[in-house]
């Protein structure tokens, strides 16, 4: 999932965390709320760039719905860069780790059960291998955004954030149905991040990837959350034991305040939103 990248101190001060396991949240205020936001993610985990958001707004009463694209069978592994443990489960096994996972950090977010669509994990630009793939995918997403028509969608850049082609795919076939107006897809699109800092906590080892960090400029949208919902997203980074060592988490534990800096910030798809509220 990860990739690096830099914000600068007033848009964004970076990212991810990780703490002991998570436990189920309960929103509070709000409770009478009809407020929805789906996040589009490529894989299991990559919730992580904008979880102190979202466990702000579940904690406010907003229902807030994940869809994961890929089913996690390709997150095996230690490779340059990884933030794995050196060993884990694959193929199927890891499919159903990483749906467990997925349900763990749901649950901590205070989000609903994640709806896991089960497409090849890394292949879901694979048009050699399956020409009818990306028109499937593409279809399933507009089905389910069709079917929840939330007020709000977030998903990555189309940069995919650490430059993931599956990342990219993803955000291509959001802003696609955005931009057709298709049923039940919202205008308010906004694209996530993780800032530099926040890799290089995860990973010291791994280089910074080049032109994948929007301008600040395009960050106009920034959202506040309390210690409590960057607790929540903490425990919810915690879930993901097959995509993080323990080296990596007690790097990320350390510095999570600091490099989140009480702020999530976000692109939106038209640059002339600003403000720090995902809804107005």
């Amino acid at each position: 999932m990860f990739g690096t990248m830099r914000f600068t101190a007033r848009s964004l001060v970076a990212a991810s965390a990780v703490v002991a396991l998570a436990t189920p949240r309960t929103p509070s205020a709000a409770q009478g709320s009809t407020r929805s936001l789906v996040v589009l993610l490529a894989h299991a985990d990559d919730e992580t760039a904008a979880a102190p958001a979202l466990a702000r707004y579940a904690r406010e009463g907003v229902t807030v719905q994940m869809i994961i694209v890929s089913d996690g069978a390709g997150g095996s592994g230690r490779q340059p860069g990884s933030t794995r443990p050196d060993s884990g489960p694959v193929g199927e096994a890891l499919v159903k780790a990483r749906s467990e996972e997925a349900r763990c950090a749901a649950s901590a977010l205070g989000a609903q059960a994640p709806m896991l669509l089960g497409f090849p994990d890394g292949k879901l630009g694979d048009y050699l291998g399956d020409r009818g793939l990306l028109y499937r995918v593409t279809e399933r997403i507009a089905k389910e955004l069709e079917r929840l028509h939330p007020d709000v969608v977030v998903t990555w850049g189309p940069d995919g954030g650490t430059g993931h082609p599956d990342h990219r795919i993803v955000s291509d076939i959001a802003t696609q149905l955005q931009r057709t107006g298709a049923p039940g897809v919202p205008e308010r699109l906004f694209y996530m991040y993780l800032p530099a800092e926040s890799f290089r906590m995860a990973n010291p080892e791994r280089g910074a990837p080049p032109l994948l960090l929007p301008a600040a400029k395009y960050f106009t949208v920034g959202v506040p959350f309390t210690p409590a919902d960057l607790d929540a997203s903490l425990n919810a980074l915690a879930c993901h034991h097959t995509q993080m060592s323990p080296e990596a988490v007690q790097r990320i534990r350390a510095g999570s305040a600091r490099v989140w800096n009480g702020k999530v910030a976000f692109v939106p798809a038209s640059l002339a939103t600003k403000g720090d509220d995902l809804f107005r």
